[in-house]
């Protein structure tokens, strides 16, 4: 059964959430502090975690950075509603989803369920390999130039994604609707920040290219 960790200074929202969960075979454990948090996530066991941005000690793009120095562990992030930029910075700071307070639990965990799926269960069973960058799908490792690059499973599946039909062209809704397994009510400025962000992972190589008022593409040669 996964296991998530739920970091949230809300003593109410726990209980029900944890109650929830089981339904959906997911264990809920919580904690009402980030330094609490931090300490379970260190212990290890968990498959994800939810962070909210409002919480005493750090904020969550605080702790977000700073799970991230340590973990790739898919992490969703509570904000507020309507605050778009609340939403973007947790997108460039490694976070793999967003949910907007408040939020019907049944998308919290269809949410959740998707970042587990990318998470465990690669596309196929093969490398791919181009002019400097290899990708194993079996085991979700990425080298560049023979260097291991740490990516978040969201910066992985968009790579993957790209590199399974290179110089194909795929539009921010593409991009957003294929990562994320649901309509996608994210601003497209989400896309250019998480492909700004893959690009700075996978320097110096040149890997990603823009089409204006397209998309994206990979744009190295296959081996």
């Amino acid at each position: 059964m996964p296991k998530i960790l739920l970091i949230d200074d809300d003593a109410q929202l726990g209980g029900p959430l944890t109650a929830y969960f089981q339904r959906f075979g997911l264990a809920l454990e919580c904690a009402l502090r980030p330094s609490q948090g931090l300490a379970l996530l260190a212990a290890g066991g968990f498959d994800a975690a939810i962070l909210d941005v409002m919480l005493p000690e750090m904020d969550g793009f605080a702790l977000c950075r700073a799970i991230r120095k340590d973990s790739d562990i898919p992490l969703i992030m509570l904000t507020a509603r309507g605050e778009v930029m609340d939403r973007v910075v947790g997108l460039e700071l490694g976070a793999d989803d967003y949910l907007p307070k408040p939020f019907e639990p049944r998308e919290l965990v269809a949410r959740l369920l998707t970042v587990l799926r990318r998470q465990r269960a690669p596309d196929a069973a093969h490398l791919l390999v181009f002019d400097g960058l290899e990708l194993d799908l079996d085991t979700r490792r990425v080298q560049r130039q023979g260097q291991p690059v740490e990516l978040t499973s969201t910066e992985f599946e968009l790579l993957a994604l790209l590199a399974h039909t290179p110089g194909k062209v795929f539009s921010r809704d593409d991009i957003l609707n294929r990562l994320r397994g649901h309509e996608a009510d994210l601003q497209t400025r989400a896309v250019d920040l998480l492909v700004s962000r893959l690009r700075k992972k996978l320097e110096p190589l040149d890997c990603i290219k823009t089409w204006r008022n397209a998309g994206y593409s990979l744009a190295v040669g296959r081996v």
